[in-house]
This record gives structure tokens, sequence and C-alpha cells, in this order.
């Protein structure tokens, strides 16, 4: 055994070792197939990068050039017309059956994965967490939905949900603003999934727009404009959305609120994402009770 080979056997006997350091200090669990896999992988890379380095090291000692020249060349630096090494030519195969393996067969797609673990775990919790607050009080409502405005919405529509100066809606003040309606008059609505489905842009246009822009953002009291009845139709001649038929326009109510959570809303102020997959049916409520409170309500 030479110097080079002692020093590369002890080089990778310490890459070994510090690996095993490591995965013990962290409390990695080895009976976890995945994990074992990661470990034996760990050590096989440094086993190879030893021995392959020694392996070529030594050659380049003792090897020299020789075969014959194919005739392209660049700047006088010529190529062999060499074999492509064995070992390289295995190596890819090698590789590629172990991709096509893990694609089809070796990736935990049917088995155990912590990913599915989280997902049934959070399934289970907010199945529990339902029912315990199934019949939970306004108190409790307002005080669970503080929480999730302060951690959710508070980011856009600020921790008092005055709209951060008109950067999101203002919850205290309630209303629809005249540049709202404005926007959705002029381009349509078919974002919150209601069952009276899209409403078509330019409805209304000029001044008949103006007029129906200014009685919605004013609360919807004084006289109704005589074009207010393109909005009616589906919104009902109070605005408050015909039993859920269609958005409430006169009253940010518990189900504006929930198709707005559930699908998002883009408007004159910018886009708000969805939040569906974030709050469970007890939570949307709860955040729906909280808002009415910021209104004194």
């Amino acid at each position: 055994m030479n110097a080079l080979m002692a020093k590369g056997l002890l080089f990778a006997a310490i890459l070994i070792g510090a690996t095993i350091y490591v995965v013990n200090s962290m409390h990695i669990d080895l009976s976890d197939p995945i994990n074992l896999i990661t470990m034996i992988g760990a050590i096989a890379i440094a086993v190879l990068t030893v021995g392959v380095s020694i392996k070529y090291i030594n050659q380049m000692k003792t090897d020299s050039a020789s075969g014959e020249l194919a005739e392209e060349n660049w700047d006088g630096i010529g190529e062999y017309k060499n074999e492509l090494p064995s070992g390289w030519a295995f190596s890819f195969l090698g590789t590629m059956i172990w991709a096509m393996w893990y694609w089809t067969m070796g990736y935990p797609v049917n088995a155990f994965s912590q990913i599915g673990q989280y997902n049934e775990e959070v399934k289970a919790y907010n199945a529990k967490f339902e029912a315990t607050n199934k019949n939970a009080d306004a108190a409790t409502l307002q005080q669970m939905g503080e929480s999730i405005f302060l951690v959710q919405c508070a980011p856009c529509h600020g921790t008092t949900g005055d709209g951060l100066s008109g950067k999101a809606h203002d919850f205290v003040d309630g209303r629809i603003s005249k540049k709202q309606v404005l926007a959705v008059i002029k381009n349509g609505s078919n974002q919150l999934g209601y069952q009276m489905g899209a409403m078509p842009p330019m409805m209304a246009q000029g001044k008949d727009a103006e007029d129906i822009a200014t009685y919605v953002a004013g609360g919807m009291k004084g006289k109704q404009p005589a074009t207010f009845a393109a909005c009616a139709s589906c919104h009902g001649a109070d605005g408050k959305g015909m039993n859920g038929m269609a958005a409430n326009i006169a009253d940010y109510d518990e189900n504006l609120i929930t198709h707005v959570v559930k699908h998002g809303k883009k408007g004159a102020i910018g886009t708000m994402p969805a939040f569906h997959d974030r709050m469970t049916p007890i939570q949307i409520k709860a955040l729906a009770t909280y808002i009415k409170s910021l209104r004194g309500e």
C-alpha cells in the first residue's frame, strides 16, 4: 500500500466518521428507509470519491497519451479517437436505470410520507377543532377572529382594519368605496362564486355609473337612482344579495366575507388571494364576527 492510498483511506474514514457523528448528534431515525438510504448514499459517495481519486491520480503518474488523433483540432490541440472509458459508460447507464426505477417504483408514492402524515394530522385536528367550537358563543368567535385577522389579514388591511389609507378595504368604515363600485361596473365580476354567476362589465356608463356608485358607496341611503334597477335584478332592491344568491353590496356580511376568503378578490385597490385552504368554516365565521365588531356592531 503506497502513501497516497493510505492517505485516501484515512480521508475516507474521516468523512464517514464525520457523517456518522452528525447523524447521531441530530438524532436522525435510521429506521426510516429514506433516512437510511440517504446515510448509505453519503458513505458510498465518500468511498467512491476517494477510490476514484486514488485510481486516476496513480494512473496519471504512469500512463501516457497514445492512440490515433482525430483530424479536427483547435489551436493545435487535438483529440484522440479512444473509446469512452467503460467506467464512465457503466456509471451513466447505471444512473439512468436507477432514475427509471426511482421514478416508477422507488419513490414512496403509495407508502409513508411526512407530507402525507402532516396533511392527515391537519385534517384530523381541523375536524376536532370544528366539533369543539361548533356552538361557540359570540365572544369566543370574536376573540378567535381577532387572532386570525392579525395573522392573515392585518398585513394588508392594517392591525385596526382601516385598510392602511386606501391600500386595502377599510373594515372600520365598512362601506364599499365609490372607486371600488366603479371598477366593478366597468370590469364586471366573476370571481366570488355566487349562484347568480358572472356580472357582465359596462352594465352602466357615464353619469349612470356615477349615480349608482355614489348611491352604493353612500350606504344606499337617500333616493335610489332609476339606473339601480340593473343592479337590483341580481342584488335585490335592498342590495343585500337576495339571500346569498349574489354579493351583498349593502353590508359586508358573513356571506360576503366567506365568498371573498374562499375565492379571493380582484378590484380597484389590488388583488387578494384565496384563503380557502387556510381556514375552516368556523374560523371564517369567527373572522366575520370580528370584522363586524370593527364597525361597532
